[in-house]
């Protein structure tokens, strides 16, 4: 396979560009393909059948375009459409973010009490819970929907009084006054890690450990194309593209506030 194709990235929509970001800085000679599926968001609150549907249109698209890797961007997705890829991309190395951040988590939580939260669909799946027990079964899970951060996020509401009144409200809950370490289970989230952290250094009497599950996955995506020997050596091939599957309002602009610099966008239905 050609080292110098580029990494296929997708997510419902812009959340998956913190992944991108976090890619950009670890992996800088490396392309990235991304989708983001406008059209269809938000995944939170969609069947799994109907987002198997969304992910088997948008892996061929990947593959049709040329990739050497898969990143499921979105922990939705990657919850009830991880098989559904693998099936279509073969060979091609598939990554989701659920289980980069799952080891993560258990690495760094010495009592194994985390927290998890997420979107609707992600939390209801048990995704998380599943995973963590499967490798720790003595670990205490406490799963939380928090679906306002999303609209808040894209809003762009993050560091700002809303923000810190809804992160207050969701983190009170009584399930977390327990936890060393809570799960970002959502590729938006990234955007309000330090005011998540801040609420927990302000409430919690022990070092809680706020997980970014964007960092995880992409020291993963490096150790493997490592051992795969698919790292790219040429930074002068680097070329990034952006599809998306709806050109709405305003999406420049909120593109901008999650990868930190202006992005082209090309719409692809």
């Amino acid at each position: 396979m050609n080292s110098q194709l580029p990494i296929g990235v997708f997510d419902s929509g812009i959340g998956g560009l913190t992944i991108v970001k976090a890619l950009n800085a670890l992996l800088p000679n490396e392309s990235i393909l991304y989708f983001g599926d406008t059209a269809h968001l938000p995944y939170g609150d969609k069947s799994p059948e109907l987002l198997q549907g969304y992910a088997d249109t948008i892996t061929h698209f990947l593959l049709e375009t040329g990739v050497k890797a898969i990143v499921i961007a979105c922990n939705t997705a990657s919850a009830v459409a991880l098989n559904t890829v693998k099936n279509i991309a073969r060979d091609i190395p598939v990554f989701d973010v659920i289980q980069p951040a799952v080891k993560n988590a258990l690495l760094i939580s010495p009592m194994k009490r985390i927290g998890v939260i997420g979107t609707r669909t992600t939390i209801q799946s048990h995704v998380y819970l599943k995973s963590l027990l499967d490798l720790a079964p003595d670990a205490l899970v406490i799963e939380k929907a928090t679906p306002l951060l999303v609209p808040m996020i894209e809003e762009g509401w993050n560091h700002h009084q809303i923000s810190i009144e809804i992160i207050e409200a969701y983190m009170s809950d009584t399930g977390f006054n327990h936890i060393d370490s809570v799960i970002l289970g959502c590729t938006h989230y990234p955007l309000i890690r330090s005011e998540i952290q801040n609420y927990f250094d302000k409430t919690n009497t022990r070092k809680v450990e706020v997980i970014d599950s964007s960092l995880a996955i992409a020291s993963e995506v490096q150790k493997q194309l490592t051992v795969l020997n698919l790292l790219n050596r040429n930074s002068d091939s680097v070329n990034h593209k952006f599809f998306v599957s709806d050109l709405t309002p305003g999406f420049k602009d909120t593109a901008k506030m999650f990868l930190g610099r202006e992005v082209f966008l090309n719409k692809h239905n």
